[in-house]
């Protein structure tokens, strides 16, 4: 115990040892001017990230350092991108439209199939398949005639009439929205 006491007697009387560390200087924030030393700044460091890009064929460096950052981009300046898909396709011309009305005279025994639903059109149930029906094929009120896929879902488009198909209006694949006709049925037979 003498030898405790010993340790203890080479402190002065009336001093606590330090419990915890100083305070850690305070950083400065982004808009104080930053040291000149070791930053993302130099002006040295900034050619050697340069060359860098070149010697490996890079477009694009991104660096972080605690609240300093810095990017730099070589090459030609792209335009910002658009987040979405590639623009819809132009609308039919003015002699197509036409085209898919009836005419008057043939407009009172010709029901139009329109689609139910916003999807693509598929006039088969598989590619491998026969199409449902086909110019001149006979359909009733069950008769299937094409698939709708919405949303990752195939949903089967009875005709709703009675009679013969006299035109298929949409092609294999093609993308229709609500209400657009999709084929011509001749109901005088």
């Amino acid at each position: 115990m003498a030898d405790a006491d010993k340790h203890r007697s080479h402190r002065p009387a009336g001093k606590k040892p330090p419990h915890k560390p100083p305070p850690k200087p305070r950083k400065p924030p982004m808009s104080e001017p930053k040291p000149s030393s070791g930053t993302v700044f130099e002006i040295d460091r900034i050619r050697r990230l340069v060359e860098l890009m070149k010697e490996h064929d890079l477009s694009e460096v991104d660096l972080r350092e605690s609240r300093q950052r810095i990017r730099i981009c070589r090459g030609p300046k792209e335009g910002p991108r658009p987040a979405y898909g590639p623009p819809p396709p132009p609308p039919p011309a003015a002699g197509a439209s036409a085209a898919a009305k009836p005419a008057p005279a043939e407009a009172a025994n010709i029901a139009v199939i329109k689609s139910p639903m916003v999807g693509t059109f598929y006039c088969r149930p598989n590619p491998k398949a026969e199409p449902y029906v086909k110019v001149g094929d006979p359909v009733d009120t069950t008769t299937v005639v094409c698939i709708i896929e919405a949303m990752k879902v195939f949903n089967e488009i009875p005709a709703e009439v009675r009679g013969k198909v006299v035109s298929v209006l949409c092609e294999d694949g093609e993308a229709v929205e609500f209400d657009k006709s999709l084929f011509k049925v001749d109901t005088s037979g």
